[in-house]
């Protein structure tokens, strides 16, 4: 059986052209395959108590994990689907009553969890680009029995939600993924009402080599769209969000990097008559970071 790497199983394969919509109809297959088998990722749930998560241990801060009695709380399939680095919902000061929007939500793990939070008066929201994690995830929703839980198919750059419509936006492991990322913040600043916040998980890397880049195989493993921490952060700065706070940036080790990239078929193909560019990969620095920032 093939280890997963670290954001999980991959068929997709080298393309001729690397162009936005080719890098994201190959993110799309993956999470359709994602979503159909209904496997844990190797960035799946990792729990307070120790349980192994296929992400170091070491990239997670115990705020940041999620705990055995939220995992409880949710629908197998939910959890199972999962390929976040982290758990924004422990960080984000969720209250009751107020708008929550997922960004990238996956078989729904977050959602739920949010939809906990802000009770029977609030509502999250899910936007997701796969059709069949949207199906998905409203399969999810009917077991887990929430009210106040929906999810809507469309892109994170181009939001299906109007303007100044939710307090708080959420991301778990996909923002590395877009093309372009000043949409993505853009359209959150746009859907926050005044006051509103941002908290995301996410992947960051420095010193990626262009043509590690290019491959739509570490796209597709959430290190070929990934960026260094100060850019990602100016990013956010730059669509008119104030107060950035980054809360956790936790490399994870050379040896798990080398691991991860070792578990990729694709990926291997793509290093084996490279050796130059798998050193100069596994000698990255790839962390897990949280960040928070509100609009003015």
């Amino acid at each position: 059986m093939q280890k997963r790497s670290c954001c999980g199983p991959s068929n997709v394969k080298e393309e001729a052209e690397h162009k936005p919509d080719t890098i994201k109809g190959a993110v799309r297959r993956r999470y359709g395959q994602l979503a159909k088998e209904s496997a844990g990722s190797c960035c799946g749930p990792a729990s307070n108590s120790g349980d192994a998560s296929c992400c170091e241990s070491s990239s997670h801060n115990s705020q940041a994990a999620y705990t055995e009695e939220e995992l409880r709380s949710l629908p197998e399939k939910a959890t199972a689907a999962s390929a976040g680095c982290g758990n924004p919902t422990a960080l984000a000061e969720i209250k009751p009553g107020e708008t929550v929007l997922d960004l990238g939500s996956g078989g729904g793990i977050d959602i739920f969890l949010a939809a906990q939070k802000v009770g029977p008066m609030g509502k999250a929201i899910g936007v997701d680009m796969t059709p069949e994690m949207i199906d998905l995830a409203r399969e999810n929703a009917e077991k887990a029995k929430l009210p106040n839980v929906e999810f809507r198919l469309g892109e994170i750059e181009h939001l299906p939600v109007a303007d100044k419509s939710v307090d708080l936006i959420i991301s778990n492991c996909v923002i590395n993924l877009s093309t372009d990322k000043d949409a993505v913040f853009r359209e959150a600043y746009r859907a926050l009402r005044k006051g509103g916040r941002i908290l995301v998980s996410d992947i960051m890397a420095e010193g990626l080599p262009d043509k590690a880049r290019k491959s739509l195989v570490t796209w597709a493993h959430c290190v070929g769209g990934a960026i260094p921490l100060k850019e990602y952060v100016g990013k956010i700065r730059e669509a008119g969000f104030s107060r950035v706070e980054v809360i956790n940036d936790a490399p994870y080790s050379s040896d798990f990097v080398s691991d991860s990239i070792n578990a990729s078929e694709g990926a291997q193909e793509l290093l084996s008559g490279d050796p130059d560019l798998k050193k100069s990969i596994e000698k990255l620095r790839i962390s897990h970071a949280e960040i928070r920032a509100w609009k003015k």
